[in-house]
Parts: structure tokens; sequence; C-alpha cells
């Protein structure tokens, strides 16, 4: 039995809930591992499981360029290295938005664990029907989050985490593994030092683009397999919400684009118009419509981008995760539309001229 699984024993012991029977729960891309648990009365909960040692440093909140290079991905990208005590604190402040997150039992964030309510499994990636709806109240759900302007620092549930500004850093770190990952999964020479300048001066523009809009709260991984549908609940609380704990303030267009350019399941373009459509007319006044649906599209585009190397093309060519293969065909046609619409030109013409489009699909790979 290993050290980690004697922790886990001993603080499901402590929690009260020795006897409970453990179920796993499927994977993402993170370190993270979730467990259902059910209690001799019929109970239902969550044990959160993220060794602290899995991870690289977190940015400090005064922490500058250099110094988050230094620490890692984590803080350059600014996201929070699985950390429990960021999950708790973003949950907690999103319930008292009104706002459905999984409620905190047991929880010891220095060694990583905690206990949370089951939200259940209808999934917003398991709906075909009543789309208009479930993505409705989604869309609902974030314009609400926008008319706040986003605090520096979250505290509640006992937690204290900063809400780091998604920066150009952040941008770029994301961005920058696709001229590792792409070749190696698609079996390209790498790039060279013309192609790569090239790259980070095409993207630049879009980075601005992204520093330059008024911050809201950015949820980070807002998508179908994130958000659950939970009728019983009213308003913006049918919408359950997990996986938060890397948000940021950032764009109002960030979390828009992840839900309605989703990697992991189509959404029609009748249904992301009108959802963009809705998003805008609750926000009203606030936002100039032809200048959300430009940063829209040139966001959407560097965001494929970023899940095609750092995410999809990083976990088969390291961890032969083969589920991402399935992904990438529809993550190609956001990126190319999106290049298309936004009059992204320049990156157009970079992508196909080092990434043809034989290259673009895991059938063809090298």
């Amino acid at each position: 039995m290993s050290d980690r699984e004697l922790q886990r024993l001993d603080f499901l012991k402590t929690a009260g809930l020795a006897d409970a029977v453990r179920v796993p729960l499927a994977g993402d891309a993170s370190t993270r591992r979730y467990e259902r648990l059910t209690t001799a009365d019929g109970r239902k909960l969550i044990l959160m499981d993220q060794a602290p040692a899995e991870e690289s440093a977190v940015a400090p909140e005064d922490a500058d360029a250099e110094q988050r290079r230094a620490l890692g991905y984590n803080a350059e990208a600014r996201l929070a290295g699985g950390s429990v005590a960021a999950f708790v604190a973003i949950a907690g402040w999103l319930r008292e938005r009104g706002l459905s997150t999984p409620a905190i039992g047991a929880r010891d964030t220095a060694a990583g664990l905690a206990v949370l309510e089951d939200l259940g499994d209808d999934v917003f990636a398991s709906h075909d029907r009543d789309l208009q709806t479930i993505y409705g109240a989604a869309v609902d759900a974030l314009a609400g989050l926008h008319e706040a302007t986003p605090p520096r620092v979250i505290e509640a549930d006992g937690e204290r985490w900063p809400l780091h500004r998604y920066d150009a850093l952040a941008y770029q770190a994301g961005l920058d593994p696709f001229l590792e990952w792409w070749p190696a999964f698609a079996g390209l020479p790498a790039p060279s030092e013309e192609a790569r300048a090239e790259w980070s001066s095409l993207w630049a523009p879009v980075i601005a683009l992204g520093e330059a809009a008024t911050p809201v709260f950015v949820h980070r991984d807002y998508h179908a397999e994130n958000l659950l549908w939970l009728p019983d609940r009213s308003g913006l609380a049918r919408v359950g919400m997990i996986d938060f704990q890397d948000a940021v303030s950032g764009h109002p267009a960030w979390d828009l684009l992840h839900l309605l350019q989703d990697a992991r399941r189509d959404v029609a373009p009748e249904l992301e118009t009108a959802m963009l459509d809705r998003y805008l007319a609750a926000r009203g006044p606030a936002l100039d419509r032809e200048t959300f649906l430009h940063d829209y599209r040139a966001l959407a585009a560097l965001n494929a981008a970023r899940i095609l190397g750092r995410v999809f093309a990083r976990q088969e060519v390291l961890f032969r995760r083969d589920r991402y293969t399935a992904f990438m065909p529809r993550t190609w046609r956001h990126l190319e539309r999106d290049l298309e619409i936004g009059g992204l030109h320049g990156l157009k013409q970079w992508f196909d001229r080092h990434v043809p489009a034989e290259n673009r699909v895991a059938e063809n790979r090298s």
C-alpha cells in the first residue's frame, strides 16, 4: 500500500468516512484524482485527491515575469497547481453569488485532500436535446458573474487565494508549447528560429486584445465536461460548476469561447450565434458588439492552438492518452474557421506553411 493511500485512509477515518465505499471516477489531463464515496446510509460524496508534490510551484502574488519563468509552467501560466485551498476559496466565493459549486466537507488543504458535495453525473456533455435551455443558463451565469468587478484576492470558507490577471506571459506560456508538441506528435521538423519569431510576432496583437479588455472573473475551464445540469435548483443555480481552481481575471470572451467552441463536443454554429447574442444582450452597453465579436474570434483561435499543443499533443506524446486524438480534428476546424472569420490572415499563412493540412489530423501523423 502506497504512502499516499495510507494518507487517504487516515484522512477518511478522521472525517468519519472510513467505511465509505470508494469508486474511482474518470480522470482528466491533470494530476488530480477523484473518488465517489457512498456511506452506509446511502449518502454520496466526492473525495478530491491532489498530491502537492505532483505539481510545480504556483506564482506568488507579487512575482514578476522573471520569477514566474524560474518557477515553471504553473507560475508562468498562472495556474493553481491543483491547489485544494484555491478550490475551496473559489467554490465558496461563487456560492456566495448564488451559483452552484460543491459544498466542502472535511479538508486538509496542505495534504491536498477534501470531501466535496456530489453534484451528480448530469454533465452538459451528456445532453443532446434542449440545448437552448442548458446553454442559455450557462451563458446567463457568466453574464451575471461578469457584471461585478473581480476581486484581487478571493476569501471564502476560511481560505484565501489571489485572483491573478490572465496576462501576456500566461497567454504566451499556453501558446508556445504548440511549437514543441505538435511537431513531435505529427512527425514534423521543429520550427526554425525564424518561424518561432514570426509566431510570436503574429500572436502579439491577439494577446494584446486579451490584456486590454476590462477584466471579469474567468472560470478558465468552462466547458461541457465541467458543467452539470441541476434542474431541481432554480435560476443561475441550475448550472453546477467544477474544475474552477485555476480561475483568473481576464477577457469576458474567454469562458464563452470555451463553452461555445468546445474541443470535446460539437456546438452547432446556430447555437453559438444565439448564445453570443444572448450574452451581448445581457451585458447591454457594457460591451461594444463588433469589438467583442472580433476579440472572441481572435482569442478562440489562440485557445485552439493552446489546446492542440499544450494539452492534446503533449498528453498523447508523453502519456499516450489516446482519448485526446479524437478531439483534434474538431479543434483544428475551430482554429481554421476563427483564423478565416477573424481576419487573422498572417496566422493562417503561418499554419499553412508550417503545419500543412495533411499534418493536422491524427490519422496521418508519422
